[in-house]
């Protein structure tokens, strides 16, 4: 009989969630590199350098990978011959790992969870409750498997109730572009198929669990129907050219993943969900002789990746910019930014039409005329940091505001994470504005660019506050320019015709 003390559940949880937070998989590492080595569009492969200097740079500073550190789900496999020396539940041991993990005074992770989501969405403050999944099975050890899942690429998990005789090759293919570019790819696809609804959406997600091994699974041929699954919808997937951070591209993901379940013979339930470019999840096993702690990687295992400037990248001063300036600027240039931006996520753009509509007024500090505002809300600062990670927020959900917004201040222009939806980019034409795109995945490496910090409205937010950045040469690529025309619908479409046409290898 195994017994498993509370502290050793709790310290092994608050262990490898800290570790995951800065540890990108290395298998994942490898498999973005050789994605990057392979890439033909410059904007793509820029963007996976950014991606893979980050990871390195967080796996050296132990500090996020993204900003967005994620909302925690663990599976946990009892064994029958397990007893406990605690008083706390194992729930409550799993949240108080995770609360300690998340308050780290030396990586201070960024809180997300809201309690009462359909109501006051009130922040729990340390990133309780995690999402729990527990199941007794035979043996002796306690096998737990941690993930921290961004929600950037929780919101595009997709469900669907197939009929027996439809594909899911096919339903995949014509899901996968409208799940935009807001997971952050060149990620991972977990896919669940069979028992019942909630029975797939648990498999595809515990399924993203598992290592990137596509490309061993090719060289030695499948062994089963799931395994042609696999490689099949890898194949098409990458030959849809939506590419990294969806700019178009070779590789869209790295690996498939399914997991099946015998189902009723009338149905067939498929759920996808997708893991962003900050693949985050940890497996550790209890066996009574104490705390699983985690062993950090050799660094060396990190490509050597460096992200050079060309002759063509303009370099754009945020506190002297002419909306006639930013009227030059194409689809797809690289821009290098410096001096004063205003921060804004969702809450915020709510506040601010709710004070305009008032007769109110936006804060004293909060004046957006000619200005650009970025979409993020960051971790906060260890140490001598400046600012904590930050990286992008996915810009669709600011569509809705997008019009308001840019008629009455006369902001110039905004940056975030992937696409804009059909609203925003009216809005952006409409008002002869400019979307600009940072890497998602990419934080850390983000932050570095920030000179200076400080609130500027709404400090009770917490990380939802407006604040004024000062940056020097942060890195993004005009994604809407003033006619509305954007680069993530002409990329995809450029790289799915030269894939086609030049039957160029994707997998």
């Amino acid at each position: 009989m195994t017994v498993i003390r509370q502290d050793d559940l709790i310290d092994s949880v608050a262990d490898a969630l800290q570790f995951i937070s800065y540890y990108h998989p290395l298998d994942f590492v490898k498999a973005v590199n050789e994605a990057y080595q392979r890439e033909q569009n410059p904007a793509a492969k820029d963007a996976m350098a950014q991606i893979l200097i980050n990871s390195r740079m967080c796996a050296e500073g132990h500090r996020p990978i993204c900003q967005d550190t994620g909302i925690v789900t663990v599976f946990l496999k009892i064994g029958m011959d397990v007893q406990w020396d605690g008083s706390m539940s194992v729930a409550d041991m799993v949240n108080e790992g995770v609360r300690r993990a998340y308050t780290n005074p030396d990586n201070i992770l960024r809180a997300s969870i809201l309690e009462d989501p359909a109501g006051a969405r009130k922040n729990t403050k340390d990133n309780t409750p995690a999402v729990i999944h527990m199941e007794v099975v035979k043996g002796d050890t306690l096998d737990v498997q941690v993930a921290a899942k961004g929600g950037g690429s929780e919101n595009k998990s997709k469900m669907a109730m197939l009929n027996p005789s439809d594909s899911v090759v096919d339903w995949v293919v014509k899901t996968v572009p409208t799940m935009g570019a807001g997971w952050c790819p060149p990620g991972m696809l977990g896919i669940g198929i069979g028992g019942t609804a909630e029975k797939a959406a648990v498999m595809a997600k515990e399924v993203l669990m598992d290592p990137v091994d596509i490309h061993e699974l090719r060289e030695r041929g499948p062994s089963n129907r799931v395994e042609e699954l696999r490689l099949e919808i890898m194949e098409a997937v990458n030959k849809l050219g939506i590419g990294a951070q969806g700019l178009g591209g070779l590789t869209t993901v790295v690996d498939v993943k399914i997991k099946d379940y015998p189902t009723h013979a009338a149905s067939l339930p498929v759920v996808m969900i997708p893991n962003c470019a900050a693949t985050r999840h940890a497996h550790f096993v209890l066996d009574g002789s104490g705390p699983s702690l985690q062993t950090p990687p050799n660094i060396d295992d990190w490509p050597d990746i460096t992200w050079e400037v060309s002759d063509k990248v303009r370099r754009v001063n945020l506190d002297t910019v002419t909306r006639e300036e930013a009227g030059q600027w194409q689809p797809g240039d690289t821009l290098l930014l410096s001096g004063k931006m205003l921060t804004g996520r969702d809450v915020a753009h709510k506040k601010m039409q709710e004070l305009i509509e008032s007769g109110e007024g936006l804060p004293p500090g909060v004046d957006l005329k000619g200005r650009f505002i970025y979409y993020v809300g960051p971790v906060d600062p260890v140490r001598d940091e400046v600012m904590g990670p930050a990286g992008p927020t996915t810009a669709t959900r600011m569509d809705k505001f997008t019009d308001f917004i840019l008629e009455h201040t006369g902001l110039l222009g905004m940056i975030g994470k992937a696409e804009r939806g059909p609203t925003g980019i009216a809005a952006i034409k409409k008002h002869k504005a400019v979307y600009l795109m940072a890497v998602g995945g990419a934080a850390y490496l983000v932050s570095k660019a920030i000179t200076s910090a400080r609130v500027v409205a709404f400090p009770e937010m917490g990380m939802e506050a407006i604040y004024e950045f000062e940056v020097k040469d942060m890195p993004v690529s005009v994604a809407v320019d003033v006619n509305g025309v954007s680069v993530h619908e002409i990329g995809p479409k450029i790289w799915q015709a030269k894939i086609e046409e030049q039957a160029i290898n994707v997998v």
